[in-house]
């Protein structure tokens, strides 16, 4: 189900010749009805890049708030499980590093990051009210940087871009000096983490992610080198509330889950550069 607010058809169509595949044209901030019973939802529905919650900031605070509240009502009614993807975000400019479930965050309501981050930490709140108030059967994840094929080229994060910038042999954008820092995991590793944690019983949230941390200079410099690009790296101005640091704390991960991510970056840069290389025209 999906309003395709940022996402696309081409990314799902090798799914629709799948008997047990069925696509929903739908805005989960309105009502949902789905025919028949259902074992599981996953509620993923966001806008996740700066640049479009910066582009869409009313629709981002509906569909973490009015869209979760109409997951939960649908999963209570089904009476089955819901999964909720909730966001490295809820930490802000962290304060702890690296960064633990138990931390509560260091979140600028106001600023314009918050769309995103509030929007996500209500939907939190919200989950855990419906888990602790009617008993629902609820799990939260908290993703952290994550990349693969099939993400959009103009999307603002930092690797579809810098695949973007070094394939055309554009200069490659770092913002401010470079020095902040981020952990990339490759969405199988993902996807991974996450079923394990709907199969779980743990209700709490989990952070999943990549806890190997690099800064965003030197990932460049690794894009760059493994497209044999001849860009040059250029700086611009660091925008407002930008992370200095994101790593995740995966300890509950390891310990309840047996999760840890396979694929190393290097691996993951190369599968991804080999798509789009293949898929430009």
């Amino acid at each position: 189900m999906d309003n395709l607010l940022t996402g696309s058809l081409s990314n799902i169509e090798h799914l629709f010749p799948l008997k047990e595949f069925s696509f929903y044209h739908h805005d989960v901030s309105k009502f949902i009805h789905v025919p028949g019973p259902l074992d599981y939802i996953l509620h993923f529905a966001s806008p996740a890049s700066p640049i479009d919650y910066l582009k869409m900031p009313i629709q981002t605070l509906k569909v973490g708030s009015l869209g979760t509240h109409n997951c939960l009502g649908l999963a209570k009614a089904k009476k089955a499980r819901i999964l909720v993807a909730s966001t490295s975000e809820v930490y802000g400019d962290p304060l702890v590093h690296p960064q633990h479930e138990d931390y509560w965050g260091n979140v600028n309501p106001v600023g314009p990051r918050g769309v995103y981050d509030e929007a996500k930490r209500f939907q939190e709140a919200i989950t855990m009210a419906y888990h602790n108030f009617h008993g629902l059967d609820t799990r939260i994840v908290r993703i952290f940087n994550t990349y693969g094929p099939r993400m959009r080229l103009d999307d603002g994060r930092a690797l579809p871009t810098f695949i973007s910038q070094a394939l055309k042999g554009e200069d490659v954008t770092v913002f401010g000096d470079g020095s902040q820092t981020r952990s990339f995991c490759y969405v199988s590793d993902l996807i991974e983490g996450i079923h394990s944690l709907l199969l779980s019983d743990e209700v709490r949230p989990i952070n999943i992610g990549s806890p190997h941390e690099i800064t965003l200079l030197n990932f460049a410099k690794e894009v760059i080198g493994l497209s044999s690009s001849k860009s040059k790296i250029i700086f611009k101005p660091l925008p407002q509330d930008d992370p200095h640091k994101r790593q995740p704390d995966i300890s509950r991960a390891k310990e309840i889950l047996n999760w840890n991510p396979q694929v190393s970056r290097r691996e993951g840069i190369i599968s991804t550069l080999k798509f789009y290389s293949s898929n430009s025209s």
